[in-house]
């Protein structure tokens, strides 16, 4: 799926510096039902929102 991009979310520079120490299981394990990256978009808005 395709969206537009929010200005809150993490470059493509940024997100290979934090994913290595959020990755505990790969992208195509079962138990995701989100992509991580959108997860970590999502927590850094509410961060930066309130």
């Amino acid at each position: 799926m395709t969206r537009k991009a929010y200005p809150s979310e993490v470059s493509d520079e940024e997100w290979g510096l934090v994913a290595p120490y959020l990755v505990l299981l790969p992208e195509a394990a079962g138990q995701r039902r989100h992509a991580l990256r959108e997860v970590f978009n999502g927590l850094r808005y509410v961060v930066k929102t309130g």
